[in-house]
């Protein structure tokens, strides 16, 4: 159980760094479990999204620019500690394979233990993107280098298309949802869409920057198509919070997603050096939350209960998801979206058609990419016709040639 008004943590002025406890021996790329790799993606992503999220507050509310200050610098270094553990031979995209299975399996878990059913709606209707996501990336990575990224997943994750990213692209105005009420709302569902919206934002953010490593034109792409359906994916998630939470009471909840998501990964973590990170990190978090509360209760004139005001009896689960992903493809593929309602492909908006239509009237990259994919194991180390997985492969290269 995590009690986040009763358990106190490392106060602020306790909480200090080494550049040597900054940049400590990463995780190993194959005998490291995937959902370690797993939580260091995610915690990343929220550490990544406290500190932008300070700077912001920060430029509208001089009142805290001192207290900001320090939390934002601590909330920094928990940053590069965390995304330092991921192991420097990853290539970037074995990266994005590891990212997008992070986004699948951790979307699914919130999908699972979201108690408001349209919040939860939302968050499967992003999750069959996701899925899509990864067969397309799964498929770049072995029509460039024959690799099979399931040595990544470690079948944790099932490699299968899901709602085709090809049919994703909605008007910016069909991707807006309704927002929970914070006054009724569970502490769990306001911690939930923080923590997908800080997900969705890595996601972006990686894949807008990794594109210049990349020579391939359909690699370039594809990263291209992806990333803007995770900026639908962001808008999305972030339309489900409550626009009437006030400034203190969106960054006392940003702290108690940290904690509460570190308290899941110190629940489910076997390595233990890894594990102890992720205590030390929740105990740093619980100090930041008590301190947030305390400005929070001295401005705001209300209690902290009110926004904190329930123990937290379950973690979030990390482990596969796969049953739960294979239901909601079986029934909710062909879904789309008009305003803020989930519909039928055939109800959606025509302005959505006409963004589709003027992105894809050269073709989608994820259905050049993906063009006769089917994913095997072993790519053609373990196909019986590996001339044919070749072949496949190489209807890229006439393309690529022709624009290089």
């Amino acid at each position: 159980m995590l009690d986040l008004l009763r358990d106190r943590g490392v106060p602020i002025h306790r909480q200090h760094f080494s550049w040597t406890e900054l940049a400590q021996p990463p995780i190993s790329k194959l005998d490291a479990d995937a959902f370690t790799r797993i939580r260091v993606i995610l915690m990343s992503a929220l550490e990544s999204e406290a500190v932008h999220f300070d700077h912001a507050v920060a430029r509208l509310y001089p009142r805290l620019h001192r207290h900001l200050a320090v939390i934002r610098r601590i909330e920094h270094y928990q940053q590069t500690l965390v995304a330092g553990l991921l192991p420097p031979d990853l290539s970037p995209l074995e990266t994005t394979i590891a990212v997008e299975q992070a986004e699948i399996e951790i979307t699914a878990a919130v999908a699972r233990d979201e108690p408001d059913p349209s919040v939860t709606a939302v968050y499967r209707f992003g999750l069959l993107e996701d899925v899509d996501h990864l067969y397309r990336f799964a498929a770049l990575m072995d029509r460039l280098w024959g690799q099979d990224a399931n040595t990544i997943l470690q079948s944790y994750t099932d490699i299968v298309p899901g709602r085709p990213t090809a049919l994703e692209h909605r008007h910016p105005l069909d991707d807006l949802r309704h927002s929970y009420d914070r006054d009724q709302a569970d502490l769990l569902t306001r911690l939930h869409a923080l923590t997908l919206t800080a997900l969705q934002q890595h996601a972006r953010d990686y894949y807008t920057g990794i594109v210049p490593t990349f020579g391939d034109p359909v690699a370039r792409r594809l990263f291209a198509e992806i990333a803007s359906t995770e900026e639908q994916h962001l808008t999305q998630y972030e339309s489900v919070m409550d626009p009437h939470e006030g400034l203190l009471e969106k960054w006392l909840l940003h702290e108690a997603s940290e904690a509460f998501n570190y308290w899941s990964c110190c629940e489910h973590e076997q390595d233990p050096r890894v594990r102890a990170i992720w205590e030390r990190m929740l105990d740093y978090e619980l100090g930041h939350v008590h301190l947030v509360a305390e400005m929070f209760e001295d401005i705001e004139q209300r209690d902290a209960s009110e926004v904190l005001g329930r123990a937290l009896e379950v973690p979030l689960e990390h482990r596969s998801q796969r049953d739960l992903i294979r239901a909601v493809l079986r029934t909710e593929v062909g879904l789309s979206a008009r305003e803020q309602e989930l519909v039928p492909r055939e109800h959606e908006a025509g302005r959505t058609r006409e963004q589709r239509a003027r992105l894809d009237r050269d073709d989608s990259p994820s259905n050049v990419v993906a063009a006769g994919y089917v994913w095997g194991p072993g790519t053609e180390l373990a196909s019986a016709h590996p001339e044919k997985r070749i072949e496949r492969r190489q209807r890229i290269s006439p393309l690529a040639r022709s624009e290089q």
